[in-house]
């Protein structure tokens, strides 16, 4: 039975965020990926086209999130449905780190405006 103690969890940080990583094929998940995010008061997330489905549920705090040129609030509690394909920027106007957690598939890519491809750690 694989069981990822927090200690044990891998932290990432990139564009001013932190990526905490839980689920990914190095901890002993097949077809999911898991991770908390922590995205820093003022801090905002270049605009990004993913190719997998996500779902990101805002644990804490509040976030603009844009998906496909529509921009939206979301508070603690809410989720989000991020399709294949979706180009999203997520940005927090608030005081204080929003915190969010993250579940998609093995193999998730990010795609930036400018066509560089990312392929974060924490979602392979």
């Amino acid at each position: 039975m694989p069981v990822v103690r927090a200690s044990e969890a891998v932290t990432h940080e990139i564009h001013g965020a932190r990526f905490v990583s839980y689920a990914t094929p190095g901890t002993g998940s097949k077809e999911l990926c898991a991770w908390r995010g922590e995205i820093p008061a003022g801090t905002k997330a270049p605009a990004h086209t993913v190719s997998r489905e996500e779902i990101l549920h805002l644990l804490d705090g509040e976030l603009l999130v844009t998906l496909d040129g529509r921009t939206e609030e979301i508070r603690s509690g809410d989720t989000l449905i991020i399709n294949p394909g979706a180009t999203l920027t997520v940005e927090n106007p608030a005081d204080r780190t929003a915190v969010t957690w993250v579940t998609t598939s093995i193999g998730l890519t990010a795609e930036l405006a400018d066509g560089t491809r990312i392929t974060p750690p924490w979602a392979n």
